[in-house]
C-alpha cells in the first residue's frame, strides 16, 4: 500500500497556526515557467476541522499556451502516533485572483460527484489523494494562479499533534509532464478541554474503602480484603483525563490492581481504576496514599485486626424488648491485643436457661451485625415471655469455641399494652431559640414505659399545642398517629423555642387506641430563660423600686418640714408666754420697789421729825 494510501484517512483536533513555505522552480526551457508553490500550516481541534481551520497550498505560473497545467496532489505523510483512522483530506478551491488569465481548476475525483474534465467552481471539496489540475484557458504567455485549502473531512478520529500534510506539485508542458517537487504543511491539532489528559483536583475522587475493617489473616485465595476507586476526571469534569496512579500503603498489607501489588505501586490508568488491599497476616491500622500526576488525595485507612477479640463490652441497647423479634436489643463494642477495633463474628447467647426462658438461646448463639457508622456490633434477642433475662457477647459461633466473652447485661421484657402517653422536654429551662426535644412516651398500666410501638393513634386530633408557637425549623405537632422508638420507646420531635420568657406548657389528649381512662389530656412545662428581657424587666422593677423610694423620702421629708414648723410655732408661743410672765413680773417688781422707795422716804421724814 502506498504512503499516499496509507495516510490518506484522519480525524480532526486542535487549533494553533504555524509556518509558511515557498517553492520555486523554473526550468530554462520550459513551457511551464516561473512555477512556485507556496504552502501554510492550518490548525484544527479535536472538536473542529473545516476550511477554516486548513492548511494552504498556493500555486503560480506563466504558460504560454492551454497545453501548459499544472497537477497537485496532496496526502498525510506523517501523524501522532496515537492517531486513530484518519477521515478523507480534501481540497478546496479558495479563488484565482492572482491569475492574468482565466484559469479553471480540474479534477477526477470530487467528493460526492466526479468532475474530471470540467471546470469546479469555487468552494469544491476534492479528494486530496487525486489529480487536480491548473489549467490556464489562454493561448498566450499569461500569470495562472490558484489557491487551495487542505484539511480533514471531519475531526472524527483526530487526536492532538501534528499532522504532516506532502503536497506534490507536478507540471505538464505541453502536455509532457516535468519533474515533479514536493512541498510540506502542517495540520497542528489541539485538544478542546473536554479532551484534556489532565486530571483535575476538583472532580477527581478516590472513594472509601468497600471495607473500613478486616481480619488480619492472609487469604489463600488472594481475595482482596478492602477495594478503593480512583476516577480521574479533567477541568471540563469529563472522563479523558489519563495520569499514571501511585499507591502507597503503610502498615499492615499490600495494594495493587490485582497484577502489580505491593507496599506502593505505580499503575497506568486507562479509566475508573480500582485499587485492591490485601491482607498479610499482620494486624493494626493501615494508612493509604494515592495520587497522580496532578492529584493528591486525602488519606484512606484501612483496619486489620487479629482473629480473636481480647475483649467485648455489652451494653444494653433497646431499654425494654417486646415479645417477638428485637433486632438491636444488645450493643457490643470490641478489641484485639492490640487496642484495634475488632469487627469480626460476634454473637450472643444467654447467659443460662432460666434466661432462655425470656428469650434467646444458652445453648445456640445468635449472630450480631457489626454497624459501620455507629462502629458496633448490635445482637438481636427474640424474646417470648415478659420478665428479664442476662445475656453475654462472645467471638466465635459456640460458647466451646470464644476466646473473649463480653460481661453479662440484662434485659427487659415487655408483655404490657399501652395505658397511657407521658409529654416530656428535654430539659426544664431554655433560651430563645434554642433547640428542645418533645417526647410522647407511651406507658403500661402502672405508669412504666413499653416496648416500642408500631404506628397507632397514641394522640388525639390536633397532636401537641402549647402556649407559645415554636420557632422556625421546628417539627410539626399535629400528628396523632406514629410509632416509637426502640432505642427511647418514644416518638421524639424536635423544636425551636419562642422568643419568649417565662413558662411555656405544651398539651396533648391521649388518643383513641388507648382505654377510655388514658384518652385524658396530658402536659409539659419548661421555662424560656430570656436574658434580655429579664434583665430589661429586673432593670425596670429596679427603676420602679427607686422610684417609690425616693416619693417615700420625700414624703418623709414633708412630715419632717411640717413637724418642724408645728415646733417652731410651738417654741414662738412659748416665748410669747414666757415674754409675758416676764413682763408681768417686771411690772410686779416695779410696783412693790416703789411702794418700798415710798415706805423708805415716809421712814426718813420720821427720823428727821
Amino acid at each position: 500500500m502506498s504512503t499516499k494510501t496509507t495516510f490518506k484517512r484522519i480525524a480532526l483536533v486542535a487549533v494553533a497556526a504555524l509556518g509558511l513555505g515557498v517553492l520555486s522552480v523554473a526550468p530554462s526551457s520550459a513551457a511551464v515557467i516561473n512555477l512556485t508553490a507556496t504552502v501554510a500550516d492550518g490548525t484544527a481541534t479535536t472538536a473542529a476541522s473545516d476550511s477554516t481551520t486548513a492548511a494552504s497550498v498556493s500555486i503560480k505560473f506563466t504558460s504560454e499556451s492551454s497545453a501548459d497545467t499544472v497537477t497537485i496532489t496532496s496526502y498525510v505523510s506523517a501523524k501522532p502516533a496515537a492517531s486513530g483512522n484518519l477521515t478523507t483530506l480534501v481540497i478546496n478551491q479558495l479563488d484565482t485572483a492572482t491569475s492574468t488569465q482565466l484559469t479553471e481548476v480540474k479534477t477526477n475525483s470530487v467528493i460526492g460527484g466526479v468532475g474530471f474534465g470540467s471546470a469546479l467552481a469555487l468552494n469544491t471539496a476534492i479528494k486530496a489523494d487525486s489529480t487536480t489540475a491548473v489549467v490556464p484557458v489562454a493561448t498566450s504567455a499569461a500569470t495562472a494562479a490558484a489557491k487551495f485549502a487542505v484539511y480533514f473531512e471531519t475531526y472524527t478520529g483526530l487526536v492532538a499533534g501534528t499532522y504532516t500534510i506532502t503536497t506534490v506539485v507536478t507540471p505538464y508542458n505541453g502536455g509532457v509532464k516535468g519533474t515533479a517537487t514536493t512541498k510540506d504543511s502542517n495540520i497542528v491539532v489541539s485538544a478542546v478541554a473536554a479532551e484534556s489528559k489532565v486530571a483535575s483536583p476538583v472532580y477527581s475522587t478516590l472513594s472509601e474503602p468497600t471495607v473500613a475493617s478486616k481480619v488480619a489473616t492472609v487469604s489463600t485465595t488472594n481475595a482482596a480484603a478492602s477495594a478503593l476507586t480512583v476516577t480521574l476526571r479533567n477541568a471540563s469534569n469529563e472522563t479523558a483525563a489519563r495520569e499514571s496512579i501511585t499507591a502507597t500503603i503503610t502498615g499492615p498489607g499490600t495494594i495493587g490492581d490485582g497484577t502489580v501489588n505491593g507496599k506502593s505501586v505505580v499503575l497506568k490508568y486507562t479509566g475508573a481504576l480500582t485499587l485492591n488491599v490485601y491482607a498479610d497476616g499482620t494486624a493494626g491500622v493501615s494508612t493509604i496514599n494515592v495520587s497522580s500526576t496532578s492529584v493528591t488525595f486525602a488519606a484512606k485507612n484501612v483496619t486489620f485486626f487479629a482473629k480473636a477479640a481480647k475483649t467485648i463490652t455489652a451494653a444494653v441497647a433497646t431499654p425494654v424488648l417486646g415479645v417477638g423479634a428485637n433486632a438491636n436489643a444488645v450493643s457490643a463494642t470490641a478489641v484485639d491485643a492490640n487496642g484495634t477495633a475488632w469487627t469480626g463474628a460476634a454473637y450472643i447467647v444467654a447467659s443460662a436457661a432460666a434466661d432462655a426462658l425470656v428469650g434467646g438461646s444458652a445453648t445456640t448463639p445468635v449472630a450480631c451485625t457489626y454497624d459501620t457508622t455507629d462502629l458496633v456490633h448490635y445482637c438481636p434477642v427474640t424474646a417470648i415471655a415478659g420478665g428479664t433475662a442476662k445475656f453475654k457477647v462472645i467471638d466465635a459461633s459456640t460458647v466451646a469455641l470464644a476466646t473473649a466473652t463480653s460481661n453479662e447485661v440484662t434485659v427487659t421484657v415487655s408483655a404490657a399494652a399501652v395505658a397511657s402517653v407521658k409529654l416530656s422536654f428535654d430539659k426544664t429551662s431554655y433560651a430563645p431559640f434554642e433547640k428542645a426535644t418533645i417526647s410522647v412516651t407511651p406507658l403500661d398500666a402502672s405508669g412504666k414505659a413499653v416496648s416500642a410501638q408500631a404506628a397507632a393513634a397514641f394522640l388525639a386530633t390536633g397532636g401537641i399545642t402549647g402556649t407559645y408557637a415554636f420557632s422556625a425549623g421546628s417539627d410539626t405537632l399535629t400528628a396523632t398517629t406514629f410509632a416509637t422508638s426502640y432505642l427511647t420507646g418514644a416518638k421524639a420531635y424536635t423544636v425551636y423555642m419562642p422568643a419568649a420568657s417565662g413558662d411555656i406548657k405544651i398539651t396533648a389528649t391521649g388518643g383513641a387506641v388507648l382505654p377510655v381512662a388514658g384518652q385524658v389530656a396530658v402536659s409539659a412545662t419548661a421555662t424560656i430563660v430570656n436574658s434580655s428581657v429579664d434583665a430589661a424587666t429586673d432593670a425596670a422593677n429596679e427603676a420602679t423600686d427607686a422610684a417609690n423610694a425616693a416619693t417615700d423620702a420625700a414624703l418623709a421629708a414633708a412630715d419632717a418640714a411640717d413637724a418642724a414648723t408645728a415646733a417652731a410655732q410651738d417654741a414662738s408661743d412659748a416665748v410669747a408666754a414666757l415674754s409675758a410672765t416676764v413682763a408681768k413680773l417686771v411690772a410686779s417688781l416695779k410696783a412693790q420697789i416703789t411702794s418700798l422707795t415710798n415706805l423708805v422716804i415716809k421712814i426718813q421724814k420720821k427720823v428727821k421729825a
